[in-house]
């Protein structure tokens, strides 16, 4: 099983993330430390064999929230028999000191929301850190001992052109990460950018998407990056195992405000606001706010959505008869592969999973 505990709190609002966090404004961060950590107490049953802090910004609490939320859960868990503990972080929002924090507590991969190295795109992101921020970020948690470092890019952004794009590619791979997200920008509903494609102020353009995304691998690629997933890269022994346990399938148990889990088929949401998350954990144990069966059907549609975005694939007998037929075109046009039990992605079938997958489900 894996372990999600969502952080909801940032500096400011980026204007293209739909992920439930605001300011911390009137908000008591000691009370929803302390939420959190009795809904780890109530819920954790299963031991976990990961752990991800996600956000908002993690890595904004204080050495002493950060402090007591691990306390709690080193009560629960034996960090030595786990795989990994990521933590999200802005380069703004911690010093050496913190980062050696990081590790004392049992941090052993940091990723560190960049975006871009280029300080206009920073500032039509809204982002809060500077290049050389960005850029000192690295050595500073490498000096801290943390293991594993990601860097998470985006490409497509208003503004930005194959220029800048390949500027920040080569600049990531100078600062030499152990791991790289490369994400296409999308326009999610409750966002300013939503908002302003909508008015017709931003527009998007596959053509461009996929020049980008093939610019991306081209290059991580011959840096030594394993593209394992089509928005991962890799060196060797620096896959995300938290990540990759979504991608199969593995039962998660999210904790905070707006977090989601599935387990044994059943998909449950947290109440998405922080003040009613607070007083429903003090009141009752949690914070469950909705949930839902999975039947079969609607788990295999999910293991082919997310198995094709893998270079592992999907397995053939996921297929329906007619989805099998619809692949075979596919393989025709040189946009997948067919090997032995398993059907890949490949070439420009990479950067068309959505569409394909909705082919074949």
């Amino acid at each position: 099983m894996l372990l999600y505990l969502h952080i909801p709190f940032c500096h400011r609002i980026c204007p293209y993330c739909s992920f439930y966090k605001h300011t911390p404004g009137a908000t008591s961060i000691g009370s929803f430390i302390d939420a959190l950590t009795e809904e780890a107490k109530q819920r954790l049953i299963e031991k976990p064999r990961t752990i991800y802090l996600g956000g908002g910004t993690p890595s904004m609490l204080s050495p002493s929230h950060l402090s007591r939320l691990f306390t709690a859960l080193h009560e629960k868990i034996d960090f030595s028999k786990l795989d990994e503990v990521t933590l999200e972080a802005n380069p703004a929002t911690f010093d050496a000191a913190k980062a050696k924090l990081f590790r004392e507590l049992g941090v052993t991969r940091v990723s560190l929301g960049i975006q871009s190295f280029a300080p206009h795109i920073l500032e039509i992101l809204g982002r809060e850190h500077t290049v050389a921020q960005a850029s000192e970020s690295i050595s500073i948690l490498r000096e801290a001992g943390i293991p594993s470092i990601n860097i998470d890019l985006m490409f497509s952004i208003p503004g930005q052109s194959k220029a800048d794009w390949e500027e920040t590619l080569q600049h990531t791979i100078a600062l030499k990460p152990d791991h790289i997200s490369a994400y296409n920008l999308t326009y999610e509903e409750d966002t300013v950018f939503f908002e302003s494609l909508r008015r017709g102020e931003m527009r998007e353009n596959e053509d461009h998407d996929a020049e980008f995304f093939h610019l991306a691998d081209e290059l991580l690629e011959a840096a030594g990056f394993d593209h394992y997933e089509t928005s991962n890269y890799a060196k060797p022994a620096h896959h995300s195992s938290h990540n990759q346990g979504y991608w199969r399938g593995e039962d998660y148990l999210g904790l905070g405000p707006s977090a989601v889990s599935t387990i044994d088929s059943v998909r449950s949401k947290n109440i998405p606001d922080t003040a009613r998350y607070v007083t429903q954990v003090q009141s009752i144990g949690h914070a469950l706010h909705e949930s839902e069966s999975l039947d079969a059907e609607a788990r295999r549609l999910e293991r082919i959505a997310l198995g094709l975005r893998t270079k592992d694939g999907i397995l053939i007998s996921l297929l329906s008869p007619d989805a099998l037929a619809r692949a075979g075109h596919l393989a025709n046009e040189g946009l997948l592969h067919f090997s032995n039990d398993r059907i890949t992605l490949i070439h420009r079938g990479r950067a068309l999973v959505d569409p394909i997958a909705s082919e074949l489900i």
